[in-house]
């Protein structure tokens, strides 16, 4: 029984005075750098324990908007790292094959249209179709008119015009952000220690006491944070966390990347084309091009994977080809005692729609939120891991509803995809869609509804009525606004500089292609 009357406080404190990150890469240099953003280095020492010999998985790293928004907290100037990191500007996603062979439709950033009167802009768009428009749904993104055009502007800086609604993300160079916010992060008193961790003692109520490396040195903390990628060492080898598999609903478990030469004119946006037994991507940054290959290994083998990527490229390779195997999922709880776990370590979920750093950022964020003394009050832990675990499955079912809405049957992969059995929570999803174009969104979510409008639409997935509310505005007044809007941002579009010319304007160094 709790007792709810009970005004005692406990005042004992034993704060957390040094917390220590056990892996480099990506996730554990962005975990030092808002660790160190946030907390003073004479009240909470961090330390990083990182081996030279692991390499940076990413080829290119394809982000979301939340990611620029984390660099901006950091006190980052936004064009200093840009230049720093050889990024390109993203405006959304161009899916090609994957409803139809000889199909594409694009996911955008930002709002699509703006709500007329009192009305839903989506239901009024709906509503006209059904009246006979023939405008497309993406007509009204700002992001997709600019990335059919190949154009770009800050879109700070155009608030109070047609195509203000829109937002970007970057494409990076990952082994260049890595670099970077190892600068930034040393700078503020975080510590790099060089090694290879051998073994990991803990104390009698199973926390984490010290880590021993290879060269004997001692590392003790009151907290760690697992870094290690998808060995996982501290929260599976060690607390054994345990996996949630997601394979069934997400059938690519290997990928084969590669770099090429950069390509003028430089996309503003990531392709990702359907393949026989998977999907490619295609990542422009300012120094080169990632190319990666994500596959079934029940459907394809490894050969026949770097063939399939290699005569697709369309410029000079300038890397070896790899393979990286991967199993997607969750861990059943990714903070458990006095370790928190990110980045692979905490579970993966394939890189269609590229929530990585976000779901990194966001893990350091949720953990600044509920930030425990040394006694990791299991409340907060619990409340932790119910919130990731809420935004680990929302990207999940975002990322089969591309899979499970395919028409194609040309291979057995995409046959499989096409009759793949769904998580309640997506079901559900769908169904509402289905009825009135109704969406479900929870709180705080990543995908909003421009972004489940956007694939629905792309996916051939219309609802069977708008809403009947929409019929007590005068339709010649949508018709109307319609029209105006969406030659607004053609027009306004046009005045923009391209994509390449923007970064030659604003970047140094681009390379000529």
């Amino acid at each position: 029984m709790i007792d709810i009357a009970s005004n005692s406080i406990k005042t004992t404190m034993s704060p957390i005075r040094k917390i220590v990150i056990v892996g480099g890469g990506t996730s554990g240099w962005i975990a030092a750098s808002m660790l160190s953003y946030h907390l003073k280095p004479e009240l909470c020492q961090i330390e990083l324990v990182e081996s030279d010999d692991l390499m940076t998985i990413g080829i290119g790293e394809s982000t979301i908007p939340p990611v620029v928004r984390l660099i901006q907290n950091l006190g980052i100037d936004e064009q200093k790292f840009i230049q720093a990191t050889q990024a390109c500007f993203k405006l959304g996603i161009k899916f090609v094959d994957w409803r139809q062979k000889n199909e594409s439709y694009f996911h955008p950033f930002g709002v699509i249209g703006k709500r007329i009167g009192t009305h839903d802009f989506y239901q009024c768009w709906l509503k006209a179709t059904m009246q006979g428009d023939t405008s497309a749904l993406q007509d009204f993104s700002p992001c997709s008119v600019m990335a059919e055009q190949e154009r770009f502007f800050w879109p700070t800086q155009m608030q109070n015009t047609p195509i203000g609604g829109a937002s970007y993300a970057v494409h990076l160079d990952a082994k260049l952000v890595v670099e970077y916010l190892n600068d930034y992060a040393k700078a503020r008193g975080v510590k790099r220690t060089e090694g290879t961790v051998t073994q990991v003692t803990q104390l009698a109520n199973g926390n984490i006491e010290k880590l021993i490396l290879n060269n004997g040195e001692e590392i003790q903390g009151d907290f760690f944070i697992d870094c290690t990628g998808f060995r996982a060492l501290l929260i599976e080898k060690t607390l054994a966390s345990g996996f949630e598999d997601w394979s069934q609903y997400l059938p690519c478990d290997r990928a084969v990347v590669v770099r090429t030469e950069a390509k003028a004119p430089r996309k503003n946006y990531t392709t990702a084309t359907a393949r026989k037994a998977g999907w490619s991507w295609q990542i422009p940054l300012r120094n080169s091009t990632g190319h990666g290959y994500v596959y079934s290994s029940k459907f394809c083998g490894d050969a026949e994977a770097k063939s399939t990527l290699l005569k697709n490229l369309d410029s000079q390779r300038i890397s070896e080809s790899r393979v990286i195997p991967f199993a997607t999922g969750r861990r059943k709880e990714m903070w458990k005692n006095n370790c928190l776990s990110l980045g692979l370590a905490s579970g993966f979920v394939e890189p269609l729609e590229s929530t990585s750093i976000h779901l990194i950022a966001r893990g350091m964020d949720f953990f600044l939120r509920f930030f425990p003394d040394r006694d990791c009050d299991p409340t907060l832990v619990k409340e932790y891991n119910r919130r990731m675990a809420t935004d680990f499955e929302e990207v999940r079912d975002f990322i089969i509803l591309h899979y499970c809405t395919t028409q194609r049957e040309d291979t057995p992969f995409w046959r499989s995809c096409k009759n793949m059995e769904l998580p309640d929570s997506l079901k559900e999803r769908i169904a509402l869609f289905k009825g009135h174009g109704v969406l479900r969104e929870g709180t705080d979510e990543l995908f909003r509804s421009s972004s489940w409008q956007s694939v629905f639409e792309g996916m051939g997935i219309r609802p069977n009525k708008y809403s009947p509310r929409v019929d007590n505005m005068d339709f010649q007044e949508i018709s109307a606004t319609l029209k105006v809007a969406k030659q607004a941002i053609q027009t306004m579009v046009k005045t923009l500089p391209t994509h390449d010319e923007f970064l030659q304007q604003n970047f140094k160094d681009l390379n000529k292609s």
